[in-house]
Formats: structure tokens, sequence, C-alpha cells
């Protein structure tokens, strides 16, 4: 579990990449400044997204919309007391894009770090960053005129 120290007064966006059976969440402000991220089991994805609700002032949730994503959406709507609104993200390649991005958060030391960039696995599940991605996928798509 990754928290900044300190909690935004501004809007934050909530990253949410759905699973069967964990979960990424991610917490960014509007500036781009990562406040949290962290993978959880599927159990406690809602639990963890009310806790960062009352910690945060969360102002949109976005979600990947593959895999699960229609009974997540679902499933979050009944349960989130105050409504939140829910948005889809295309995350189609994020899992690759967020295995380059893992590397560049954490760069790779000792012998990880003679492997290429292709070849070289994160040593842990990066659903976190791709709940991040997600946030940078929407904030990219407010940003650019399509």
């Amino acid at each position: 579990m990754t928290f900044n120290e300190f909690s935004p007064s501004q809007p934050v966006i909530l990253g949410f990449d759905p699973g069967k059976d964990k979960c990424g969440i991610a917490v960014m402000g509007l500036d781009r400044q990562l406040y949290y991220h962290q993978v959880v089991t599927a159990q406690k994805a809602i639990p963890t997204i009310e806790t960062l609700r009352q910690q945060f002032p969360v102002s949109l949730l976005v979600m990947g919309n593959q895999t699960t994503a229609k009974q997540w959406k679902k499933q979050l709507a009944e349960v989130l007391v105050e409504q939140v609104n829910i948005i889809l993200v295309d995350e189609r390649y994020s899992t690759l894009e967020a295995r380059d991005r893992y590397w560049q958060m954490y760069p790779p030391r000792g012998l990880t770090k003679l492997l290429p960039q292709g070849m070289r696995q994160p040593p842990r599940p990066i659903d976190d960053i791709v709940a991040l991605l997600l946030i940078e996928r929407y904030l990219n798509r407010l940003t650019t005129n399509d």
C-alpha cells in the first residue's frame, strides 16, 4: 500500500482495474499527483474504495471496460452510498503499458538490470499501475480534441 504524505484539498479521481480475483486501485489528483495505489483481493475492493472515499475528495471513479466491468459497475453503483460518477475507459494494452510503467517507477536493480526490458517481469501484481494508467487515459481524453 502506498500513500502520499498529505491529503489533497482538490477533487481526485479513483482508478479501478476490476478483476475476478484481484483488483487494482489508484487515487490521483487532476494535477496527476499520485496519492495512493494498491492491489487488493476482489473481496476487499469495495470496502477499500469506501475507505478511500472517506479519506479523499473523490469526484469520479474511472474503471477499465474489459473482463468483469459490467458486473463491477452494477455492484459499485448499488453499494456506494453517495453517488459518484463511474466512467468506463478502454483498457486494451494497459497491462503491457503497466509493465513498462512499473520499471519506470521502480527501476530494476542487480541482475534484473541486465535483462532486456521486454523480458523483465515485475515481482508483484501490477493491477494498481493499470488503475493509475486508466486515470491518465481518462485525463488525456479530456485534454485532447478528438
